[in-house]
């Protein structure tokens, strides 16, 4: 009898996808707009610290949001609410964005018209971590009613983003989470990455992580060739 060949589809598809990332992210280069991917689980206040960032760096960035869900367009009304462009990406079902979604969205909302786009990718802590969306970087927000041992639990998200941001801090009172045992999960996994605490809602910490954002994307804009590269983002 003879052997029966085996397909690795994700494997591949997952390949093809990180080929077609570095061509957006060239893409990108030539028409000087900065593509940040945030991450999260539900209900971290990932709408609220992309508000609370685009308003930071208004005066010095004209900035856009692509708000990525299964359905609804509940959080690009919200964005709109504060006079920035948004557009609203619906996924089919799937629970992440990868390049070519990515693309499509970036034309829609005329990316070469902004400095910086900011993409809110579906709320979850596994399938976002897996496809390279084109970004120049990533990051995650851990808020603290999740509990400060999720870097053990999802490692693969922790391991890929570029930084941390540690929200909901003025619930801390409230909710067993310990600050000293996440920046120690949190190095097991990516020990070179920032770690920003933070408040959204009340605004603390927000110019902290303001001021790193600002940096990678003077360090990206200033960077000489077209070409960068897949998950080491090397300029």
């Amino acid at each position: 009898m003879e052997k029966v060949q085996i397909i690795e589809l994700k494997e591949t598809m997952l390949a093809d996808n990180d080929k077609d990332a570095d061509v957006l992210r060239a893409e990108l280069k030539k028409m000087d707009t900065f593509y940040l991917n945030v991450m999260s689980s539900p209900g971290s206040g990932k709408t609220t610290t992309i508000i609370k960032t685009i308003e930071t760096l208004k005066k010095k960035y004209k900035a856009g949001v692509m708000e990525a869900d299964i359905d609804s367009n509940v959080d690009a009304l919200e964005i709109l609410k504060h006079d920035v462009p948004a557009v609203q990406l619906h996924t089919g079902g799937m629970c992440h964005l990868d390049a070519e979604m990515s693309r499509q969205g970036l034309r829609e909302m005329q990316a070469e018209q902004l400095d910086l786009v900011i993409l809110e990718n579906v709320g979850n802590l596994v399938c976002p971590a897996e496809f390279d969306t084109g970004a120049c970087k990533s990051i995650v927000i851990l808020s603290v009613p999740e509990g400060d041992d999720k870097p053990i639990k999802y490692p693969l998200m922790f391991e890929q983003c570029d930084a941390i941001l540690i929200n909901k801090m003025d619930a801390l009172p409230a909710f067993d989470f310990d600050v000293e045992a996440v920046k120690r999960n949190i190095a097991k996994r990516n020990p070179g990455a920032p770690v920003f605490f933070l408040s959204a809602k009340e605004g603390t910490g927000v110019q902290e992580w303001c001021d790193w954002l600002e940096e990678q994307m003077t360090n990206w804009k200033n960077a000489r060739g077209e070409k960068y590269i897949g998950n080491d983002k090397n300029y």
